[in-house]
């Protein structure tokens, strides 16, 4: 951040390409010779001795793979730069217990993704007010979307500029994904009020002053007839095919429309938590939700063969309901989003949110009557009203008596455990 009230902000922006089916396999190519270069260099590096498991070493047996194999040499030389960097990069996150240790990369359950290191490559141009045109390197001149204005042309400079890009194919297509800088302003403190937001599944935010935000099914009534009919093809197939057949054709054929379905859906949750979280981060100063583990909340009740678990079906469905609702990304999305305008999000516990009475402060597990109806227990008291209100009120009241958990800097990471030593991985 600099002194005079501006800082550098850096995000991605992600697109679809328009891509003819030439094109779309050159994208293809390109993006399993990636997944290759990655499986080679997860070999060398299980072969290699611990001290020649070096930067250099890597760059050069990279370089030797490119002449060796004949179809690596679709990839362009800066995105096997780009693999190389990301491969030694899991490798740090495992060390520092980020995440766990990086693996091959299997051609069916592999993100195809090619890496387009730098900006200046890209050569974006605005076609019209729909389209915009990117180069890409060893594919050509294609075609995306234009749905945000980006720096480029007589806009960009040295502050504002795309520094790179990512292509990404998911069960839509293929899109691309824009790495931007830009030189904002800093915000000025934002003067709204405060409020508190409790989650659930019937409504999906309850805000403390009585707004609620509520959305329909992600699929419509003939979509999800057609997702059922597929998921019971594709059981028939599975349970068809012998023990260590390939799956065949047909059958992956349908998982891909199994998968195109699913992520129609999220794109459709994710688009109505864009809007919703922008209009709460437009109106509120200071947003309060529940520091909510989900990972806990959605472990499955079948237990053990000695003490088999209960209600197993009903646990199970919850929890899909809980997964579907992505509670963490709205609040993901609510703290940038705060943070831009100026605005603040805090997080306090979640116990007895449900349970308090906000009007007198009795606590008793009886009060929530039903899934909407929170009838206080306390004689002096008798409040009746919205349940999830109450909890949201609950939410914002604990902020104000100072029960707010620290924030981490940045974004929060879970550190997990160390299932590789760094003495033993390097």
């Amino acid at each position: 951040m600099s002194d005079h009230g501006v800082e550098t902000r850096q995000f991605g922006h992600r697109a679809r390409l328009a891509l003819p089916l030439a094109v779309a396999l050159k994208a293809d190519g390109q993006a399993h010779a990636a997944r290759t270069m990655w499986n080679c260099l997860h070999a060398w590096w299980q072969m290699m001795p611990k001290e020649k498991r070096t930067l250099a070493n890597a760059d050069a047996a990279i370089r030797q793979a490119r002449q060796d194999i004949d179809f690596l040499a679709v990839l362009p030389a800066q995105a096997a730069q780009a693999v190389l960097k990301t491969y030694f990069q899991a490798w740090k996150n495992c060390w520092d217990g980020r995440a766990d240790a990086p693996n091959f990369k299997a051609r069916f359950r592999t993100a195809l993704t090619v890496d387009v290191p730098q900006g200046r490559d890209l050569n974006i141009v605005r076609v019209h007010r729909r389209w915009g045109m990117a180069n890409l390197p060893k594919i050509g001149r294609v075609r995306f979307r234009w749905t945000k204005d980006l720096p480029v042309g007589k806009h960009a400079d040295k502050d504002n500029r795309i520094t790179g890009a990512r292509l990404v194919k998911d069960p839509l297509g293929w899109h691309i994904a824009f790495r931007v800088q830009s030189l904002e302003p800093v915000p000025e403190p934002h003067q709204g009020p405060e409020t508190g937001i409790d989650v659930g599944i019937t409504v999906p935010l309850a805000l403390s002053d009585g707004e609620t935000y509520g959305h329909g099914a992600w699929l419509t009534a003939r979509e999800q007839a057609r997702l059922l009919g597929l998921e019971q093809r594709a059981a028939r197939r599975k349970k068809h095919r012998k023990p260590g057949e390939r799956t065949s054709r047909r059958l992956h054929h349908t998982y891909d429309q199994i998968a195109e379905l699913r992520a129609k859906a999220k794109r459709r949750a994710s688009d109505w938590q864009h809007k919703t979280t922008t209009k709460i981060a437009d109106t509120y100063g200071t947003v309060v939700v529940e520091a909510l583990t989900i990972t806990n909340m959605v472990k499955s009740a079948k237990g053990t063969v000695d003490q088999p678990g209960k209600n197993v079906a009903q646990k199970s469905g919850l929890n899909r309901s809980v997964s579907g609702e992505a509670w963490g990304r709205t609040v993901t999305m609510l703290t940038y989003k705060l943070a831009r305008r100026g605005g603040t999000l805090a997080k306090v516990p979640a116990p007895n949110t449900s349970r308090r009475c906000s009007a007198c402060g009795f606590t008793t597990p009886g009060s929530r009557e039903t899934q909407a109806l929170f009838v206080c227990k306390n004689p002096d008291c008798g409040w009746t009203g919205n349940a999830d209100h109450n909890a949201a009120r609950n939410i914002l009241h604990l902020y104000r008596t100072g029960h707010a958990l620290i924030p981490a800097a940045g974004r929060a990471v879970a550190r997990r455990a160390r299932r590789v030593k760094p003495a033993t991985a390097r």
